[in-house]
């Protein structure tokens, strides 16, 4: 007996391979995602360009399962948070941001994290469960569909949600491929950034895929690193850095540095100088972030006084700075606050 398959979870040199195991045409592989993704059909039986023989088969061996979404919440700053119900009792979320002409989706690759950084309450959640492609597949369609109501669509993807998209390659880079497919939704790698706490024996898939590299800083030197984010006790500052200089050196792009500040811990001047020593030979950009709060977190939200010192000292030494907007704090959307649900967590806070 054949198992079913889930098609979301297939790229289509995978569906092809299956296909070609059974003495099937490999093309057919290209006219399902047609259908699947491009004119959005699920339907064998609408399939009109396939014979009647091939279709008769199909439904014995593809189920198409995304995550149920749960919700939708609406920030005051237009961001929208979704809860997805991905099985074994388990929810992911992820956001839609609004930023001028762009509408960015951070996607979510895991229930929980292993990485354990101190800031982040994904954090406070160790790892429940990796999602398949499909899982991650399914957040794009469905936030696409609900912008589709209001006239709008996605145009940039990033991997910042729940879970260190490294921690789980397979699921993540297999979602990449299913999503860039020129059969399908045909999604520009160009637009699509995935983001690590610092796994450098895998950050060479980053590059590999032809997609933005975006790391997590987030300290001046590896004894602030070692404390706030525990796996640069694994690889150090030094180590990771120069996986970045590889990244970019290959791949022709800037790097995305991550730097959250925090009140007293991260946020100084000297340390905004020790950052661009670190990083001032490497192509980039560094995202300033000041620490969006949540419960029991530990830290505390800079004066915005401080945060504009920070900034304005790494312009001065010359690097290409942005000061990262907090949208859907409200929510718990903002950067560091996705969890899962739970009882007792606050859906929303006062701003």
């Amino acid at each position: 007996m054949q198992e079913f398959r889930n098609f979301y979870d297939l790229t289509m040199d995978e569906l092809g391979a299956l296909f070609a195991a059974d003495g099937k045409e490999k093309f057919r592989a290209q006219q399902l995602f047609k259908w699947v993704y491009d004119k959005k059909v699920t339907d064998f039986e609408q399939m009109s360009n396939l014979s009647k023989t091939f279709r008769a088969d199909l439904p014995g061996r593809f189920i198409f399962e995304m995550p149920r979404k749960v919700s939708e919440l609406k920030s005051v700053d237009g961001t929208r948070k979704f809860l997805f119900d991905v099985g074994d009792g388990m929810t992911v979320e992820s956001v839609l941001i609004p930023n001028d002409e762009r509408m960015t989706l951070c996607v979510s690759s895991e229930v929980g994290c292993n990485m354990a950084c101190r800031f982040c309450f994904t954090g406070k959640q160790k790892l429940k469960k990796r999602l398949t492609a499909g899982q991650i597949v399914g957040q794009f369609i469905q936030a696409n569909e609900s912008l589709a109501k209001d006239g709008l669509r996605i145009t940039n993807i990033v991997f910042m949600g729940m879970g260190e998209p490294l921690d789980n390659p397979e699921a993540v880079f297999g979602a990449i491929e299913i999503l860039c497919n020129d059969f399908g939704i045909n999604f520009s790698r160009r637009k699509i950034t995935v983001s690590t706490s610092g796994i450098v024996p895998l950050m060479h898939m980053i590059t590999d895929a032809g997609v933005r590299l975006a790391v997590s800083l987030n300290a001046s030197n590896d004894e602030i690193r070692d404390f706030v984010m525990p796996i640069n006790k694994k690889w150090n500052l030094t180590e990771l850095l120069d996986a970045c200089s590889k990244h970019a050196k290959e791949s022709g792009d800037r790097v995305t540095f991550e730097y959250v500040l925090l009140k007293g811990v991260t946020d100084s001047v000297e340390q905004a100088r020790e950052v661009w020593k670190l990083v001032r030979h490497i192509p980039c950009k560094i995202n300033i972030i000041p620490f969006n709060e949540h419960p029991s977190s530990g830290f505390e939200r800079p004066a915005d006084e401080t945060v504009r010192r920070f900034q304005n000292e790494l312009i001065r030494l010359g690097a290409h700075v942005l000061l990262r907007k907090t949208m859907g704090r409200d929510i718990f959307a903002a950067c560091g606050q996705l969890t899962s649900v739970y009882e007792g967590r606050p859906e929303t806070m006062t701003v």
